[in-house]
């Protein structure tokens, strides 16, 4: 599975776009939860858990039972590690397991009608937040916590910047920062008559995630989150090929 060279190809070759909200034609009904699931399956995330595999919780607010998931395996990682200065005996009974964002939101979603049931905060990376933190102090806004993703917007009409991927414009929101600064480049290159209108935005994912259930807008179909290039290297590192697989044809530029 060539997760990361594909990505990075894809931000590094192809023509970037700008999609303007009103060039989406007529609405649909919101998005089913397959195709819900289809946006966030591909992004891993860590929980810690014990020696069954039950989440570790904590008790929240009105003694609700919440389970972290971190963006970061490095900060997963560490949690546990300063578990081990705070209570031993229990560092030896977790450990930090894998499971894609798809995966808690069906077991979000299943534990909402659960009296009682457990919920999940998500615990950004801390270098995400302080990039997010410098974006939205430069527009005088304030950081509200969530997870930060990144997306870009330019052009005479504002749309969102948006690259070719499997034949398809599509609107990517990135985990890190970095990244869409690499697609920015792209497109300055490409359109540098309106370099100077391309800004970018913070929006949490934890909305986005929201919207993708709520909203009747068409243009969530063009929406897709891209992984940190930590996590991409997770996925290339952990994921077997399929017997009797091809690799996949590269994608070209488009005209």
């Amino acid at each position: 599975m060539k997760t990361l060279t594909s990505w990075n190809k894809t931000i590094g070759s192809l023509a970037v776009g700008i999609l303007c909200l009103g060039a989406l034609g007529q609405k649909a009904v919101a998005l089913p939860e397959e195709t819900v699931l289809e946006k966030l399956n591909p992004v891993p995330v860590f929980t810690i858990a014990d020696e069954q595999g039950a989440p570790l919780v904590a008790s929240g607010e009105n003694d609700a039972k919440v389970a972290g998931v971190f963006i970061s395996q490095e900060a997963a990682n560490n949690f546990v590690s300063q578990l081990q200065t705070k209570n031993p005996d229990l560092a030896n009974k977790v450990k930090v397991v894998p499971v894609s964002l798809g995966e808690v939101y069906k077991l979000a979603e299943s534990n909402q009608s659960q009296e009682n049931g457990l919920n999940f905060a998500y615990v950004p990376d801390e270098e995400a937040v302080n990039s997010a933190k410098t974006v939205l102090d430069q527009s005088g806004q304030t950081y509200e916590g969530g997870v930060p993703l990144f997306v870009a917007k330019g052009g005479q009409d504002d749309g969102y910047l948006t690259i070719e991927r499997d034949s398809q414009q599509v609107i990517p929101f990135f985990f890190e920062k970095q990244q869409l600064e690499n697609m920015v480049a792209k497109f300055k290159e490409q359109k540098p008559e309106v370099a100077n209108s391309v800004k970018i935005e913070v929006v949490p994912l934890e909305g986005v995630i929201s919207t993708l259930q709520t909203s009747d807008d068409e243009m969530l179909n063009k929406v897709v989150l891209v992984p940190s290039t930590e996590s991409l290297q997770f996925l290339q590192n952990n994921a077997a090929p399929e017997p009797g697989a091809q690799p996949a044809p590269e994608a070209q530029p488009a005209e």
